[in-house]
């Protein structure tokens, strides 16, 4: 039997910021704060709390050209990403990107009516 997930379905589970340099951002992020990351190539890092190796990842840090306009990109947490893509058409959001495989499951982004853009990820 396997451990129940440390996730919940619809909740905000993890903030990714874009950056333009990953070691320059890790740097300042780790002196800054504390911070720990868990690498996952020369373009991503996952944010780990300052409290442990245990902590679970609560962010990333991706590199991009530049950093999008209206800051973070808050990612929801989602038990069954299909139907949580059809929930979001059905409630007036736009599916700008994906569903996609990425390093721990499937994630999608989407847009709200009023054009604020966030991801929804599941394991699976």
């Amino acid at each position: 039997m396997s451990e129940p997930s440390p996730h919940r379905h619809h909740a905000i589970d993890y903030v990714e910021l874009t950056v333009t340099d990953l070691a320059v951002a890790k740097r300042f992020y780790a002196d800054a704060f504390g911070w720990q990351f868990n690498d996952y190539g020369p373009e991503y890092a996952g944010i780990r709390s300052p409290h442990g190796d245990a902590a679970p990842e609560v962010g990333g840090l991706r590199v991009d050209s530049e950093v999008r306009a209206g800051g973070p990109l808050v990612l929801l947490y989602s038990a069954d990403l299909d139907r949580s893509v059809q929930a979001v058409k059905e409630a007036g959001g736009q599916v700008v990107n994906g569903p996609y495989e990425f390093p721990g499951g499937r994630r999608f982004h989407f847009t709200d009516p009023s054009g604020n853009e966030l991801g929804t990820w599941a394991e699976q």
